[in-house]
């Protein structure tokens, strides 16, 4: 026995160099695994090598752009109007400006777009690459090429050009005091510019309630009714932790907890602990049981004999359906409903943010995690603004530092600056246990010894999905509908992961598709949804509050006590509570 202990602490040793040398290199990489993009670029070389016939279209595709090229900059000469030879990706607007259609800064562009459209058939459809290598090797080759594109150049971005002319260069010396101004406040650790004029619990998370409930990783909020009689059901919010809660609280305009406090629902939401290195060993379970179930048990003892109409948004979202999975193995019928905002469940086909997510590079977060005890909030903002490097990172540097102007601080881009840290042992399973092996999906995913299956799940759901979600993309929600066959309405609305959801009535330009599907109906794929959905305009908000309603008892009552003093739920504080200041 002695000798067995003593192997196991030596391999534990052995184990903790290897960590400890990714760690070291984790800050050299801005997290990012060597090996991981190394194994996708030798993949992808090799079988380009190994395969001539692919090489053999790529000459000709070059030779054949090469000919537009030619042909349009022949016919550009003669007529400025000549219309472009390639237009950009949808959501690409880099060149929309008026002066791109004016040489020679159209030529820039179209040789461009050719490039990058070369490119994309040079790194897709290689014969043998895995695909993961292959949009890994694809997305690498997009992130080098726009380092070159020719907006992100002073002397060849038109817009740029003629700022400095009317400006007389000054737009340089005001982009060189915004860089500093910013770096300075990377630096001290300060939030960038703007972001104190929206201050939690008083610009944003201004909704009136109280902290009745507390512990290690939450404190729950109750929030103040706004009508004489209440529905019945009370609502739970269960926001993601990646990030602070008052996404759902923001402005009072676009406030969806003030939303639905007026269309007399009594609320209660989560507001999860900012986690530090001492919340290392905190679990997914704990999460699930000092999160959702907790706050489930508050809400019950506070409206006794009542369901709950739980919400979720984001990992919210899927902690909330594995808890409503493991509820239902136990014939724990508390659950009224079931709303899922930009969640997935099963992540077969992920996203973008699969990129970043293999075994190699699980293992070199793992280490990174193992040495901080946390994945830090830098960390996970850098990998999200690669997957949007146009939006989030060139377009800036162009705004800010060289046409010299600042965007404007809005509420939902302060939120987006107030970002959370991920604990070691909690990240790294929910990376393994969900994106690599999808044991949600497949009814593998345990709770307390027993399968949490969304099969179980028998009560109503609404599921929300949005068009340019590069976090879960709305494909990937909609599958949803293979794993439970009960009643289910599904909407897909426009906007990103955050803009789609933040959705108010009133809102300009917002539209959604809605569709129910019945316990017995077919199976539709997603295009098939896309074209039998009804498309309407405004908020989806709206068709909630009604689906809501119509599952709700009929008749109101009064409004609940906050708290229950004499079951241990106390009023502890006024809203938004001490979580979200944890910086």
């Amino acid at each position: 026995m002695p000798r067995a202990i003593d192997e196991s602490v030596s391999s534990e040793a052995y184990r903790a160099i290897d960590q400890m040398r990714e760690a070291l290199s984790a800050h050299l990489t801005g997290g990012l695994s060597p090996a991981s993009l190394a194994l996708a670029l030798i993949d992808w070389s090799i079988h380009l090598a190994a395969a001539p016939g692919k090489r053999l279209e790529l000459v000709d595709k070059a030779v054949r752009k090469s000919a537009r090229l030619s042909t349009y900059l022949a016919a550009a000469a003669v007529d400025p109007e000549t219309p472009p030879c390639i237009e950009p990706l949808p959501g690409d607007y880099r060149f929309k400006a008026q002066g791109w259609s004016q040489q020679p800064f159209s030529s820039f562009a179209q040789s461009f777009l050719l490039a990058q459209q070369w490119w994309h058939n040079a790194t897709h459809e290689v014969p043998g690459v895995t695909p993961h290598h292959e949009d890994v090797v694809s997305f690498m080759a997009r992130q080098m090429l726009d380092v070159f594109s020719p907006s992100n150049n002073p002397l060849t971005n038109p817009e740029v050009l003629a700022r400095t002319l009317e400006a007389g260069g000054t737009n340089f010396v005001q982009g060189m005091q915004n860089w500093m101004e910013d770096a300075a406040r990377a630096v001290s650790g300060r939030p960038p510019v703007g972001t104190e004029n929206f201050t939690p619990g008083e610009e944003v998370a201004a909704t009136p309630g109280k902290v009745v409930y507390r512990n290690h990783l939450i404190e729950l909020i109750q929030y103040e009714p706004a009508t004489d009689k209440v529905l019945a059901e009370p609502v739970l919010i269960v926001p993601a932790w990646i990030m602070k809660y008052y996404i759902l609280d923001l402005s009072p305009h676009n406030s969806l907890v003030r939303y639905l406090v007026e269309k007399g629902h009594t609320v209660f939401c989560i507001s999860w602990r900012n986690p530090t290195a001492d919340d290392r060993n905190l679990t997914m379970d704990d999460y699930r049981k000092l999160g959702v179930m907790a706050a489930l048990d508050a809400i019950n003892a506070i409206v006794p004999d009542r369901k709950v109409h739980a919400t979720g948004y984001c990992l919210g979202g899927t902690l909330l359906s594995i808890a409503a999975a493991a509820m239902a193995q136990r014939n724990d019928d508390r659950l009224a409903s079931l709303t899922l905002f930009a969640a997935q469940t099963d992540f077969a086909e992920p996203g973008e943010l699969a990129l970043f997510i293999d075994h190699s590079q699980l293992h070199f977060l793992e280490s990174m995690m193992w040495n901080r005890g946390y994945l830090s909030s830098d960390q996970m903002a850098g990998a999200f603004q690669l997957l949007r490097s146009n939006d989030l990172i060139w377009s800036r540097i162009v705004r800010d530092y060289m046409l010299g102007e600042r965007t404007t601080m809005n509420d939902l881009m302060a939120w987006n600056a107030d970002p959370t840290r991920m604990p070691y042992k909690m990240h790294a399973e929910y990376l393994k246990r969900l994106y690599l092996d999808n044991e949600l999906a497949t009814a593998r995913f345990m709770v307390e010894g027993r399968p949490a299956a969304m099969q179980n799940v028998r009560v109503p759901m609404f599921v929300v999905g949005t068009e340019r979600d590069h976090v879960a993309p709305w494909q990937s929600v909609y599958k949803i509908h293979q794993l439970t066959d009960g009643d289910l309405v599904f909407v897909l609305t426009s906007g990103g992961h955050n803009a789609g959801i933040v959705s108010e009535p009133g809102h300009k330009g917002r539209r959604y598709r809605i569709a129910e599907r019945r316990q017995h109906d077919p199976y539709l794929d997603p295009q098939e949804w896309v074209e039998a959905a009804s498309a309407k305009d405004g908020s989806w908000w709206l068709e909630w509050s009604d689906w809501l309603l119509e599952r709700s008892t009929k008749e109101r009552v009064a409004p609940p006590s906050t708290g229950a003093p004499d079951k241990g739920y106390a009023p502890l504080e006024d809203a938004p509570g001490t979580y979200v200041f944890q910086r």
